[in-house]
């Protein structure tokens, strides 16, 4: 869980991420870290970040982060 939030925070103090992007990653972030269950949090993160990771102004290594964050939330989804 922790590399996922140091994951998100460097897409969201990265200057190079689109504005909207970095909102929603700030979003997904906040989510994660309220009360609640985790795997339905986790689930919910996947499906936006997978829509977000379509986005054609995304630079490539945000794209590639973005992935690195799937694969670790469809982790904690499973536990």
């Amino acid at each position: 869980m922790n590399e996922v939030l140091e994951t998100l925070d460097r897409i969201i103090h990265d200057d190079s991420v689109p504005r909207n992007v970095r909102k929603t990653a700030g979003e997904i972030k906040e989510d994660l870290l309220a009360g609640g269950d985790i795997s339905l949090k986790a689930a919910s993160a996947i499906s936006i970040l997978e829509d977000l990771s379509a986005d054609p102004n995304l630079p490539m290594h945000v794209r590639t982060m973005i992935w690195n964050l799937v694969s670790n939330l469809e982790r904690l989804t499973v536990q």
